[in-house]
């Protein structure tokens, strides 16, 4: 069976949304899949600043704002539609949305764009609300990647996403996928080099360029999440703790980069080295696979066990979670469990999603 789906992902790092079109065949349980065409598309300042700030909204201007955000991706996609020429044969849209709020142990996690107005923008079901089913049977409602890290990138031992937040899905002994979040990534690292008027830290150069704020480390290596036991997740807030820590030092920015490469190099090696046996692979993907010496970082403290984190192509680098989230479309639309309860500790595996017809 092969199910033509455009998967919609909106990260936390607010680079853009990203668009992929894909083609995926599953054929006696194996899934494979072929990009068709991918795009990201960057928000604009007011775009930003808008997400950037929904939190401290009131609660009638987050309706609207899930309403306008909802009409923004139905708009954007049918554009992307038209550039591409794919209306034909399209059977369905699967968005992620942009997450506002993430507190599981609140059983709440909200991400924002309306289906209703994507499916009235698009004429095409969609498929949103991702997570919510998972949270409502008490898991964490993240990683939710780990239904397309297992059936799309299967030959690998782990997966690691260096996104705005980095996570992880591991392969336990027993087969069981086992997945959580990590720490902060791209939304400090991105937040630094904005002090230096970049959007980004290319290839991690000005961290290359630095040097270990050994107090500032030793603090954030000893906060509270990292003895926690998964599964876990994290709220976008915690970024906002590490830049703290990170700014009081009153380092160069340099130096503070390095400070947070060597974090996640080190709280990347801490999670994997118990788990994953010598010479293996880890798949890296997300904005953060690009950063040259984070990757480096990573397998330096990996070096002894001769496991290797490596990157794959660029469009899958960029648009895997997009990807993913077709995946995770598709089975909803089969009505398959998307969601794992060895990831996030909900009460059973659940098919999360809600279905939006345009008539």
């Amino acid at each position: 069976m092969v199910y033509r789906v455009i998967g919609l992902m909106s990260g936390s790092s607010l680079d853009g949304l990203d668009i992929a079109y894909v083609h995926l065949t599953e054929t006696r349980g194996n899934w494979s899949f072929e990009l068709q065409a991918a795009e990201c598309i960057p928000y604009d300042a007011a775009w930003r600043s808008t997400l950037k700030n929904a939190p401290q909204l009131s609660g009638l201007e987050l309706a609207r704002l899930h309403s306008s955000y909802g009409r923004f991706l139905g708009s954007t996609v049918q554009d992307f539609i038209s550039r591409h020429q794919i209306a034909h044969g399209l059977h369905f849209i699967a968005s992620h949305g942009h997450t506002v709020f993430h507190e599981p142990q609140q059983g709440m996690t909200l991400q924002i764009g309306n289906g209703a107005a994507i499916a009235a923008a698009t004429q095409l079901p969609v498929i949103s609300d991702l997570r919510l089913m998972d949270v409502a049977f008490g898991g964490q409602g993240a990683p939710i990647v780990p239904a397309g890290d297992s059936l799309l990138f299967g030959t690998y031992d782990a997966w690691l996403n260096l996104g705005g937040i980095a996570n992880i899905t591991l392969k336990e002994e027993s087969g069981a996928l086992m997945a959580f979040d990590i720490c902060p990534c791209n939304q400090v690292l991105d937040a630094l080099a904005a002090h230096e008027h970049l959007p980004f830290d290319d290839g991690g150069r000005l961290a290359a360029g630095g040097a270990l704020l050994p107090g500032v480390f030793e603090v954030l290596e000893a906060l509270p999440y990292y003895q926690e036991q998964p599964p876990k997740s994290l709220a976008n807030t915690f970024s906002a703790e590490l830049l703290y820590l990170l700014h009081q030092s009153g380092g160069p920015v340099s130096y503070q980069l390095y400070t947070a490469v060597a974090h996640i190099a080190s709280q990347v090696a801490r999670v994997v080295q118990p788990v994953l046996k010598n010479n293996s692979r880890i798949l890296a993907t997300g904005g953060g696979a690009l950063n040259s010496f984070l990757i480096s970082e990573i397998n330096e403290h990996l070096a002894l066990q001769e496991i290797q984190c490596v990157s794959p192509s660029l469009e899958i680098v960029h648009f895997k979670e997009a990807i993913v989230m077709a995946l995770i479309g598709a089975l909803r639309w089969r009505e398959e469990a998307n969601v794992f309860a060895s990831v996030t500790g909900a009460a059973k595996d659940t098919i999360n999603g809600a279905l939006w017809l345009p008539g």
